[in-house]
């Protein structure tokens, strides 16, 4: 086992690795945002309190795939989520190299996603967000491309609300706890007020 492999305060509780792909932010030229959104929706959204890895790495295929790879093998992340280069640009290569870790592809997440932010924008179809899963001997992790902007961000992981607080359309965060369930990883519990955690009733735990 790898000695830089996290290790659960509670059974429960869930690994998370947090990269931003960001030539500008990776050399200093600006300060991620990326990061900071993540974890301060993941924050409010899980009941028990998450541990984090973080990364920061330029649009490189190699540097990308080699921190997932990381995030997953040696430190033993449950969940991976990246920001940025998700678009159609020369140097937006995240789903390549998200593709290129992973063992089964997921594409309903990036489906989703999309739908999301078409009810925002129309270029939304130009994002390619992708989610795999990336399994090893006797481990195995959740992996999803997220898009670089905040407020994108808590929009796609929470979904959209009507003025009352009724789903209108449902963020992708909702199936997540259940398919860590289903790679073998800890239970989750989300407030349902941030987002409501969906998972039929066989596997639900009794309060």
């Amino acid at each position: 086992m790898s000695s830089l492999r996290l290790h659960r305060q509670h059974p429960d509780q869930l690994l998370v690795g947090l990269v931003s792909i960001s030539d500008r932010a990776s050399s200093g030229q600006y300060e991620d945002q990326g990061i900071p959104a993540l974890q301060g929706w993941l924050d409010q959204a899980i009941v028990q309190p998450s541990q984090y890895a973080t990364r920061l790495v330029a649009d490189e295929p190699e540097q990308v795939s080699a921190a997932l790879i990381e995030l997953v093998d040696d430190l033993g992340c449950d969940l991976v989520l990246t920001t940025g280069g998700t678009g159609p640009a020369r140097r937006d290569i995240t789903p390549e190299a998200t593709l290129a870790v992973g063992t089964k592809e997921m594409p309903g997440f990036g489906e989703q996603m999309r739908q999301i932010s078409l009810q925002f924008v129309p270029t939304a179809i130009l994002s390619r967000q992708v989610a795999v899963i990336r399994e090893t001997n006797d481990h195995a992790a959740l992996i999803i491309n997220l898009p670089g902007q905040p407020k994108a961000i808590a929009e796609t992981l929470a979904g959209l609300k009507d003025d009352q607080g009724k789903s209108l359309v449902p963020g992708i965060f909702a199936a997540v706890p259940y398919c860590i369930d289903l790679i073998g990883g800890p239970y989750i519990e989300t407030h349902e007020q941030v987002v409501m955690s969906f998972r039929p009733k066989s596997a639900r735990r009794s309060a």
